[in-house]
């Protein structure tokens, strides 16, 4: 289907990343958009065109109710009010991943869910150019999609977070995952787990291959009449793992495809993420061959798990993009101490609990250093062995004072960083720059 774009008013929200990528796809089709930002000093203001015309501090403008096209950012809730009744109005409102999928010609590998999706994402790179293939890897992770739409490639990899999928409805991509499904960004939708859900599930629409989580229960709703549907996880699905005593085993239908101990990744979760990049590639019929060859090369991304420092017994870990309990609780899962472990959580929890830490908390020797919006909250999960502080650096000045060799300090928040910090990427670097200055 061809999408003509002349002649119609074109509002783009949001002066970001995505905003000026938008702006650039525009005007290399010779139209001219206008642009909104909610921000008074948005931090990408100066990457405007000169003849681009703008609106800052509000969303409630005039031209988002006299437009016929809007773009909204990922950063930016579909439900606020003028929105909503712009699409009561009848306007279309679509993201930078539709404009993409309208026009993109090179098979796609979309790949979503809770935890996960830019290890898994960067993985599936790195096995498609081991395998000979030029490979473009864009979205939630590295460039904005229409930065590398119509570039030489062979496949695009694209990560796609819920926000970036709520006002996308025609992409086609040859393989689409879900990683999991947790509950995370609750307070972002009116209805809940089940809207968060039924978005992740969006990505399955016209997708030719579907692969899916069977942890996650989905397998009954329609995509299981899909012709190509592959499931990981539990021992009845396709691809599986099993335990011995020393190691897991990686399988495929009673086929042992790899050993935990041959990979330089650690943990459950990221033995789970190698699972299921095996399945998209053998899906994308690489070779298995060239597939287990870059698993076994892969490290972990910086933020993920990321070990820092291993110096006179302690070990100090930053796995800042941990932005769920769920993703803790993988965290906490992968850790095979007998020392004390210090575990910093904090920041703003989007609205969930940290319940299903209880049990966790109560079996292990573990103190817990509650910071940030949601921290005097957090620290009700477990009084006593909780403290509360303002901010990390005041939780990083009490663990130096009572960490011991054969301990393990654990920075796996849980929460989002945006009430103290940028991005996740601030907050773990901030906490590496503290270890670096107090031990």
């Amino acid at each position: 289907m061809s999408y003509n774009y002349f002649g119609k008013k074109i509002l783009i929200l949001g002066i970001g990343l995505t905003g000026i990528s938008c702006i650039n796809f525009f005007l290399k089709k010779g139209i001219t958009p206008k642009i909104i930002d909610e921000s008074k000093n948005p931090i990408l203001f100066m990457k405007i065109p000169k003849n681009i015309q703008y609106s800052l501090g509000s969303l409630e403008h005039k031209w988002i109710l006299e437009s016929d096209l809007i773009i909204i950012s990922p950063g930016i809730s579909t439900f606020k009010p003028h929105l909503i009744k712009a699409r009561l109005l009848g306007i279309e409102i679509i993201s930078d991943i539709e404009l993409f999928a309208r026009e993109v010609t090179v098979p796609v590998i979309a790949i979503t869910g809770t935890n996960g999706k830019s290890t898994v994402a960067t993985m599936i790179t790195k096995i498609a150019k081991y395998s000979g293939f030029h490979v473009l890897l864009g979205g939630n992770i590295g460039l904005p999609v229409l930065d590398i739409l119509h570039k030489k490639t062979d496949l695009y990899i694209i990560e796609l977070s819920s926000f970036q999928l709520e006002n996308t409805f025609n992409l086609k991509a040859k393989i689409a995952v879900i990683l999991n499904i947790y509950k995370d960004h609750i307070n972002r939708y009116p209805e809940g787990f089940e809207q968060y859900k039924n978005t992740k599930l969006s990505i399955f629409h016209q997708a030719d291959t579907c692969i899916i989580n069977s942890n996650d229960q989905l397998e009954n709703i329609l995509y299981k009449n899909k012709k190509n549907f592959i499931s990981f996880g539990k021992k009845s699905s396709d691809y599986y793992i099993c335990s011995t005593s020393n190691a897991y085993i990686l399988c495929y239908k009673n086929q042992k495809i790899l050993n935990s101990s041959e990979l330089l990744l650690s943990g459950y979760h990221n033995y789970n993420n190698v699972l299921v990049s095996i399945a998209i590639a053998d899906a994308m019929k690489f070779s298995r061959k060239n597939t287990i060859y870059a698993l076994k090369k892969f490290v972990s991304l910086p933020h993920r798990f990321q070990t820092i420092k291993n110096e006179n017994g302690i070990n100090w870990i930053n796995d800042s993009k941990s932005t769920n309990v769920n993703s803790t609780e993988a965290a906490l899962n992968a850790l095979k101490i007998k020392g004390t472990i210090h575990l910093l959580l904090g920041g703003d929890s989007k609205s969930n609990t940290f319940d299903i830490l209880k049990t966790y908390f109560k079996k292990t020797k573990i103190k817990i250093y509650c910071f940030g919006k949601d921290g005097i909250k957090i620290s009700k999960v477990c009084k006593k062995k909780s403290v509360y502080v303002d901010n990390l650096k005041q939780a990083m000045i009490l663990i130096v004072k009572n960490v011991q060799s054969g301990d393990t300090v654990l920075l796996s928040p849980g929460c989002s960083s945006l009430d103290q910090f940028s991005n996740f990427e601030e907050r773990g670097n901030f906490f590496i720059k503290l270890i670096k200055d107090m031990t």
